[in-house]
């Protein structure tokens, strides 16, 4: 499901994942190689047009694990060892955006962000497509929260 959608399913998890993937501009995108071992690369993110989008150089390591194995993990920047901020993950796929009407709302998005754009056609755009989301925060409170469609918004507490 797009962002759109996540966010309105569970907006708890989302507000605090966007709040903390807009707080740094970046994440963590972990990927498949192709020999199947893990890969885990910073990445930009955006959102726009009801998509949470993963711009890419064009032909990178991890632009090429995920046109070969979509599956991946959206992980938020953890800036202190005490993991005050929280943590947010997503798991899902990525989807290859090619429609042009798309990729051009991420260029405008991208300008307003930092006043520079990819060129088209040299980069490689990703929508990501959410199967589920968790949320740890190990600050004055030691809890999770983890959601998917089948199980809905669940919280656990964590020693």
């Amino acid at each position: 499901m797009q962002w759109d959608e996540f966010a309105k399913q569970c907006p708890s998890i989302a507000k605090l994942g966007e709040e903390r993937l807009r707080k740094n501009e970046l994440c963590l995108v972990g990927t498949l190689r192709r020999d199947g071992s893990p890969r885990i690369s910073p990445c930009e993110v955006d959102f726009a047009a009801g998509h949470l989008f993963l711009g890419m150089m064009w032909q990178s390591k991890k632009a090429l694990d995920l046109l070969r194995d979509p599956r991946c993990v959206i992980h938020s920047c953890v800036c202190d060892r005490e993991g005050s901020e929280g943590e947010f993950k997503l798991y899902g796929n990525a989807v290859d955006i090619q429609d042009p009407a798309l990729r051009a709302i991420y260029r405008k998005t991208v300008f307003a962000r930092i006043n520079w754009e990819p060129e088209e056609p040299n980069y490689h755009l990703f929508a990501i497509d959410i199967a589920s989301a968790a949320f740890a925060t190990f600050a004055d409170e030691h809890y999770a929260f983890a959601w998917d469609p089948a199980k809905g918004l669940r919280r656990m507490e964590l020693p």
